[in-house]
């Protein structure tokens, strides 16, 4: 007989688990944890960038000097089907129907108003002829141009819905256009003869002589602003009797009420009370209450219809793109119309398609370092991302440039410090007892607000293509 072959003792198949798996030592490990992560919290630059101004008693009031009012404004239409008609109580907006109490004249002036339609690059006023009717834009937009120094054309304004040409049809006044205006979009626009203004006003007489005032009355002295004018004298020599004159003030300024976002905030006392280790349940729950709470804040920054930025910025402030998507000579237009611009605000989709732009045109914006963070920045200028912007469901958003701070007359934020059971500047938590359930409650709130102290600090670039 031959000997059996020696077995091999590294072979271990078909035996057993020869040492401790990894799932049954975790049980006798600690685990390193992270505080709870939370996908929704942004960079929040306009709440960083903007100077927080210590409120009390909850309101700021805004003190300006004495500004008339032209009827700058923007009118409002109505559609039925396709049918777009203007709303009689919004041809106010019109300087010379401002003060026009009739609302049975002003019916009877909508209703007169003629539908028209324009397509890309249809004049719609020629400068330099009659202007025999008032023009309203309903919905579209429309460049203008005027005659430059040296023959060729200028381009002045992109017009928008609801702004308008031809005001002086109503003052009576015999003029030319001063403008040449053309449709860069479909445009829908209703329109008024000269010949039918004079059928309503030989009909109504509240019409006539309301009009008849305006063509008569006295323009109050004003600046380019609109404020009431200073009597100033200059370049005289010898003793010449001096102007007098003082600083009007508007006799109802603006006040801003604090706004408030709240929230309850419910822990059970068994999970306060047993799983506070390693981390603290109630702070980590606080500290993402307060992340959700200051992004709202952000939203409602920019978009509240009381105080929010996108609502608050003068009309005569907000300008529209000229081709569309934004490019470089948009954002020079917004720098143009304010001094000491501190930062741009967009979306990042805005962002990018600005990128785009600037790559297409073989420009290439500036980069800067704010707050340690690499952005894009345009002729100096930062431009901050703040997905608080809306996108409408036609692919367009808004850019906006700010100034800030008082002592530049800028967009300031609101705050008021100290406030009961304060957990951070202007947000408090307040304890509000335990119920039959062993939950505890606690009420979380932050107030806030935000001024524009003139109506140059904030400008807003609208209608800006992103999806293009």
């Amino acid at each position: 007989m031959t000997d059996a072959e020696p077995t091999s003792t590294a072979d271990h198949s078909g035996q057993g688990q020869l040492s401790l798996g990894t799932a049954a030592a975790r049980n006798l490990a600690s685990t390193t944890k992270t505080p709870p992560q939370m996908a929704s919290i942004s960079p929040r630059w306009l709440s960083r960038m903007l100077p927080w101004v210590d409120t009390t008693s909850g309101s700021y009031r805004v003190n300006r000097r004495l500004t008339y009012t032209f009827g700058d404004g923007r009118l409002t239409f109505a559609n039925t089907g396709d049918q777009v008609r203007v709303l009689p109580p919004e041809l106010r907006e019109l300087p010379s129907l401002r003060d026009l109490g009739d609302d049975a004249a002003l019916s009877a002036l909508a209703e007169r108003f003629a539908q028209r339609h324009y397509a890309p690059g249809e004049v719609i006023t020629t400068a330099g002829e009659p202007a025999e009717e008032v023009v309203l834009l309903a919905h579209g937009k429309v460049n203008t141009f005027a005659k430059g120094q040296y023959d060729g054309e200028t381009s002045l304004e992109v017009l928008a819905d609801g702004q308008y040409l031809g005001d002086q049809v109503l003052a009576g006044a015999e003029q030319t256009w001063p403008v040449t205006a053309k449709a860069l979009t479909p445009c829908i626009a209703l329109t008024l003869s000269r010949q039918d203004l004079a059928e309503l006003t030989d009909r109504s007489e509240t019409l006539r002589t309301h009009l008849e005032h305006v063509r008569s009355a006295p323009k109050p002295a004003h600046n380019k602003h609109g404020e009431a004018a200073m009597q100033l004298a200059s370049g005289h020599d010898g003793e010449p009797d001096l102007p007098a004159t003082f600083a009007d003030y508007d006799l109802n300024p603006r006040e801003y009420e604090l706004s408030v976002a709240q929230t309850i905030l419910r822990v059970h006392t068994r999970v306060a009370d047993l799983y506070d280790e390693p981390m603290d349940q109630l702070e980590q729950q606080l500290r993402l209450t307060v992340e959700e709470l200051r992004e709202q804040q952000e939203h409602e920054l920019v978009n509240n219809r009381e105080f929010g930025l996108l609502h608050n910025a003068d009309l005569r402030q907000r300008i529209q793109t000229t081709t569309g998507p934004p490019v470089p000579g948009d954002l020079d237009e917004l720098l143009s119309r304010r001094r000491k611009t501190e930062f741009f605000l967009a979306h990042p989709r805005t962002i990018a398609a600005f990128g785009r732009e600037c790559t297409r045109l073989g420009v290439y914006p500036d980069s800067l370092d704010v707050h340690g963070t690499r952005v894009t920045a345009w002729r100096g200028v930062p431009l901050l991302p703040c997905n608080k912007i809306p996108i409408t469901d036609r692919g367009t958003s808004s850019i906006l440039a700010l100034r800030t701070g008082e002592e530049h007359q800028g967009v300031v934020g609101l705050h008021q410090t100290g406030i009961p059971d304060e957990y951070a500047p202007s947000l408090n938590v307040r304890f509000m007892g335990i119920n039959d359930k062993a939950v505890t409650s606690y009420l979380v709130s932050a107030y806030y607000s935000a001024a524009v102290l003139t109506p140059d600090a904030l400008g807003v670039l609208e209608n800006v293509e992103i999806a293009r």
